[in-house]
């Protein structure tokens, strides 16, 4: 199953545009509203899961963040924002791992995660990530979620994905975790079509 996972997105990143996937945003707006209204300093160690094709790690280092990682399952993927990046890509710290087998040496203080965790189908997955956010947050830190919502699509690059709303979110990250906001927000896709989100901004006082 997981080496299916890891194919589908080494393809996927291998045969499409970044402009030919849904998830495609020229700036993510959405994720740099979090980091100013939130005041995250610029030696934040910050970690994007699933960062793919976006756009957030060049805006960041734009705004002077120093302490940056990004995580992909896909090889190709995290290739693709290299040669993007050029000589910035030095300053970002890049691994290759399914989500539910990272193991990181390090805590985080903010956990950015737009469209990554929505993939995960089952409890057992669900459980694991949870665990994983717990223990990989340092006190204090962020934990910044984008899914769709109960009013989103059912799927993503043909897979299968779990809808989340503001309770479901709070039932899963509540008890390690205290909510700040959450919101939701329509994405239009490259193709003139509209995802619905829900964005959750939770906050780890333990």
């Amino acid at each position: 199953m997981a080496s299916s996972k890891k194919q589908h997105w080494e393809n996927v990143f291998a045969t499409k545009q970044e402009t030919e996937v849904s998830w495609y945003q020229s700036k993510p707006q959405t994720s740099l509203n979090f980091f100013t209204e939130n005041n995250i300093p610029k030696d934040t160690k910050i970690i994007d899961i699933g960062g793919g094709d976006s756009y957030l790690i060049d805006n960041l280092l734009e705004l002077d963040y120093t302490n940056l990682f990004l995580l992909d399952i896909s090889e190709n993927a995290i290739v693709r924002i290299k040669n993007r990046l050029g000589k910035k890509a030095e300053k970002v710290t890049f691994i290759v791992s399914d989500i539910i087998d990272f193991q990181p040496e390090t805590t985080f203080d903010v956990w950015h995660d737009r469209a990554s965790f929505h993939f995960l189908t089952t409890e057992t997955d669900i459980a694991t990530y949870k665990k994983l956010v717990s223990n990989s947050i340092a006190s204090n830190g962020f934990l910044f979620m984008g899914t769709f919502s109960e009013s989103g699509p059912l799927k993503c690059s043909g897979l299968e994905i779990t809808q989340y709303s503001e309770a479901k979110f709070e039932t899963i990250f509540g008890t390690d975790f205290e909510k700040q906001n959450c919101f939701t927000e329509n994405h239009q896709t490259p193709f003139d079509t509209h995802q619905n989100f829900i964005f959750c901004t939770f906050k780890k006082y333990k």
